[in-house]
């Protein structure tokens, strides 16, 4: 099918932002995987998209963002269904009412919302280059804080949910503005979007742990927008061609220049992280306790 020509990736998209991004792209006839963690939640939202946009071309990909090994394996088999990749867009994202660990030994926040991003872009890269022009697009959050570089993995800190939320995302700007910056004349963009607050189903991975996002959309989701219109943020930038070569951009509402915290304005520091999540995903070498070593 592909009616325009096009392919897009979208993480996270068996429900809420994710799936909304997915149905909007099927709409306008891309050709459109989408990763999910459950084949059960992932064919569901497939079907319904079909349904509602009569698309055929979809492709579900299953993916366990805190275990690197899946996230490899999801890389491959993208690659081998798709020839060409014109759009990924990196949106799943989740945050744990306490303290975790994946197999690698990593923090979970961190691992999903920054390291798999990370990762899984890196992995995708080569295709995207050859599929030029290209975007990638990360959905960022809005939180005035900075990464604790000498505890990034929480062992001596007290562990707080919206505290490792917002680190663990504030690294999905470090990481674009670096990645623009190394994509400079390679014909793929790189930029990172804050959807606004809306309805969102944050937290449902974390299964009986997530009381705080279930309150939150009991007591106040009647007022937020939908996933739907949070998601013509991310198109926008995604797909307008007003964004065909613009890169390494922080955009906010009407796709207004966000300021982004201090901490990820600075060059050094976003290629301090690069080479620590280079090391954490095993793309470079290991280095001694790269979770604890490091002071800026």
């Amino acid at each position: 099918m592909n009616m325009n020509g096009k392919t897009a990736l979208v993480t996270g998209a068996n429900s809420g932002l994710g799936k909304a991004l997915a149905l909007a792209l099927a709409r306008d006839g891309w050709r459109v995987g989408l990763v999910a963690r459950n084949v059960e939640r992932g064919a569901a939202a497939i079907a319904e998209i079909r349904a509602a946009t009569g698309n055929t071309d979809l492709h579900l990909f299953i993916a366990d963002f805190t275990d690197q090994i899946a996230i490899r394996q999801l890389a491959v088999a993208v690659c081998d269904q798709f020839e060409y990749l014109h759009l990924l867009i990196n949106n799943a994202a989740t945050a744990y009412s306490e303290r975790r660990l994946t197999s690698d030994g990593i923090e979970c926040t961190f691992a999903v919302n920054h390291l798999a991003p990370f990762l899984l872009t890196h992995l995708l890269l080569e295709r995207l280059k050859t599929s030029a022009p290209a975007r990638i697009v990360t959905v960022g959050t809005r939180m005035n804080t900075a990464l604790d570089f000498t505890d990034l993995n929480w062992e001596r800190r007290r562990y707080r949910m919206m505290q490792a939320y917002g680190q663990a995302k504030l690294g999905n700007l470090h990481f674009t503005f670096e990645l623009a910056r190394r994509l400079n004349g390679s014909g793929v963009t790189a930029n990172c979007v804050f959807p606004g607050i809306f309805n969102s189903n944050l937290g449902g991975t974390d299964g009986a742990q997530n009381w705080f996002w279930k309150s939150i959309a009991v007591l106040f989701g009647w007022a937020l927008p939908t996933p739907e219109r949070a998601a013509q943020r991310v198109l926008f930038v995604a797909t307008d061609s007003t964004f065909a070569e613009i890169s390494g951009m922080y955009l906010g509402n009407h796709h207004q220049l966000l300021k982004a915290p201090a901490q990820a304005r600075n060059a050094q520091i976003n290629r301090q992280l690069w080479r620590i999540s280079e090391t954490l995903t095993g793309i470079l070498p290991a280095a001694p306790s790269p979770l604890r070593q490091l002071r800026l």
